[in-house]
């Protein structure tokens, strides 16, 4: 039977997500940046608008159900069966093109998803204290609320985005305590998971996010989820404005995955190594 590692190093049996032990299903967990034909910054993660719409069209037209994070989670903890297509639309940092773009084709397609939002860049757009540096067209508070009322998952993706495994623990216990507090005062409801930004974490980050009240945290990872995942490194699949329909419907299909993600998970090795070398003392 397949273990599965919680954040406190115990190892508990992880039960299939059909219920039953050894029933194994691997899920995809998709991660966006911005929607938007005219992106605020030069990401090459920015996706087009009908790109994005083509994309949604195939996964309602192939019989996907999306989950959000947090439903995910909790259906793979309480040994319940997933859909039979299930996929997790998630959108990282909380750009104002989220409200305007991604959420009503959301919308019209019939699908939920997952906004993993950076408080402290929503405060400055919302005319409040915040973080020193915000890049532009950001969602203001106001439009968070609406996001949430529409059935969409707010997560937290810290104070001000940054590279969380290099952080004092000081400064890591106020990223992830403060951004939690600030979307719960501002959204009314509570804040089940996390996205370390840039995909970067530790154990003793993923200890702390479980500590500060987390439910799951979000890596990238560019690999397929299970029950197996462990639910605070839970790995994602990185779209971006070169992914083509038909690699799309190869990744939804959480068989084999397009060989651009091996590509991917090479890109990350090597920066990881850099940056302990960097950080090293």
């Amino acid at each position: 039977m397949t273990e599965l590692i919680e954040p406190s190093g115990h190892r508990r049996a992880a039960r299939g997500v059909a219920g039953q032990p050894g029933t194994v299903q691997r899920v995809p967990i998709l991660m966006y940046h911005e929607v938007s034909s005219e992106p605020v910054s030069a990401n090459r993660l920015a996706a087009a608008p009908d790109h994005f719409a083509r994309q949604l069209e195939y996964l309602r037209a192939s019989g996907f159900q999306a989950l959000t994070a947090a439903g995910l989670v909790a259906t793979i903890k309480s040994g319940t069966r997933l859909p039979a297509k299930p996929v997790v639309l998630t959108f990282d940092d909380g750009t104002a093109d989220f409200y305007e773009v991604a959420l009503p084709l959301l919308t019209e397609y019939g699908f939920t998803g997952t906004l993993f939002a950076t408080s402290g860049w929503m405060s400055r757009a919302s005319g409040r204290p915040g973080c020193r540096k915000v890049p532009p067209g950001m969602l203001s508070f106001d439009q968070l609320r609406a996001v949430a009322a529409a059935g969409i998952e707010v997560a937290g993706h810290t104070v001000c985005h940054p590279q969380l495994d290099q952080l004092p623990a000081d400064l890591l216990r106020k990223e992830l305590a403060d951004s939690k507090k600030e979307l719960e005062d501002q959204l009314g409801r509570q804040v089940h998971g996390v996205a370390y930004p840039f995909g970067y974490s530790s154990r003793l980050v993923r200890a702390q996010a479980a500590r500060t009240g987390y439910e799951y945290g979000c890596a990238v990872s560019n690999r397929l989820a299970s029950a197996a995942s462990d639910q605070f490194a839970l790995p994602r699949l990185t779209i971006s404005r070169s992914t083509r329909l038909s690699a799309f419907a190869r990744t939804v299909a959480a068989r084999r995955l397009p060989l651009g993600f091996a590509g991917y998970r090479m890109l990350t090795l090597g920066w990881s190594a850099v940056r302990r070398a960097h950080w090293a003392p």
